[in-house]
């Protein structure tokens, strides 16, 4: 990472040691800590030029963002609201940008519904598992044509539960929607919610394995740390080269195929990390009072999230055959 980017994580990091509460975030009404979230935006973490009053970050330094809130779990909004920025920037429509992009940028919560699951049928019928859909001020959709603006007076939003109580989803009808076409929509938002998402699956993995390190230093048993067993060392340092593998593709995802693949990759790499580390941890791993079960129920839901990697495996079957 560049200085600067190393300066971000290390003051979202901060900011999140001090002011972030997994649990209580789950259970407040809204599913996402609104101070949390406006700390964020104060610091600029979106991918908003500073013409439509954002920071000037770009992609990368929003992927070094959601791996720290990977890392603690944060229910904050931020990955639904750079889908939908970034697809407004792709429109092209400059009027769209200068009345929502500044919006976005000073925290009001936006999202997208596109076609990434099989159950949607674009502007017509019922979205499904829409990130922050029930809470979004700003509500975009795709046909997988058009981007469009959905008038939120006219759509039937509820909160979908779902095992993993830190992200927070939707079911968004939209039968009889009022929409305004904002432009065409851009494949390449796909491209970007997989890299986003195994950013964020990549810092969550990593924390799971030094939680998994650090309890296995206090553990002790027949006398000993049971991080000084060697069995268990061989299944720490396999963890860890599951880490890194993933952070590698994470940071490769650049495009169609290499998005596919770390999302594929990342997915099933932060699922057997925190199987491990419910393994490892033992009885407390089951209760309530400790996040190892958080961390794995994340792992699940993220995994199933834009696509299962068998549904992109299948996908880049097709595409290599072709």
């Amino acid at each position: 990472m560049t200085p600067e980017q190393l300066a971000l994580r290390d003051a979202v990091r901060s900011l999140l040691d001090k002011h972030s509460d997994v649990r209580a975030a789950v259970e407040t009404p809204h599913g996402h800590d609104k101070d949390v979230w406006a700390r964020l935006c104060d610091i600029g973490v979106l991918p908003i030029p500073e013409q439509y009053g954002g920071s000037g970050a770009e992609l990368p330094e929003t992927l070094v963002v959601l791996q720290e809130l990977g890392r603690t779990l944060t229910p904050a909004p931020l990955l639904a609201s750079m889908m939908a920025a970034r697809a407004l920037l792709e429109a092209g429509n400059e009027e769209a940008c200068a009345r929502l992009l500044p919006r976005i940028a000073d925290g009001a919560v936006a999202t997208l519904v596109w076609p990434w699951d099989n159950a949607q049928t674009g502007l017509d019928g019922t979205a499904r598992y829409v990130l922050d859909g029930d809470t979004a001020e700003i509500l975009l959709a795709t046909d997988g044509t058009d981007l469009y603006e959905v008038d939120l007076a006219t759509v039937t939003r509820e909160h979908t539960p779902a095992m993993d109580q830190t992200r927070r989803l939707a079911t968004v009808h939209l039968d009889g929607a009022e929409t305004t076409r904002l432009g065409r929509w851009s494949p390449r938002i796909r491209d970007v919610a997989l890299a986003a998402l195994s950013a964020e699956q990549v810092g969550a993995a990593a924390r799971a394995l030094e939680l998994t390190v650090e309890y296995t230093k206090t553990r002790v048993q027949f006398g000993k740390p049971i991080g000084s067993f060697q069995a268990l060392k061989h299944r720490m340092a396999d963890m860890h080269v599951l880490v890194e593998t993933a952070r590698s593709a994470a940071e490769a995802a650049t495009d169609e195929v290499s998005a596919a693949v770390a999302k594929v990759y990342c997915s099933e790499a932060f699922f057997k990390v925190a199987a491990e580390m419910v393994q490892l941890h033992g009885g407390i791993a089951i209760t309530w009072e400790h996040d190892a079960h958080l961390y794995l129920k994340r792992a699940h839901g993220s995994g199933q999230l834009f696509g299962s990697p068998r549904e992109h495996l299948d996908r880049l079957s097709r595409s290599t055959l072709g």
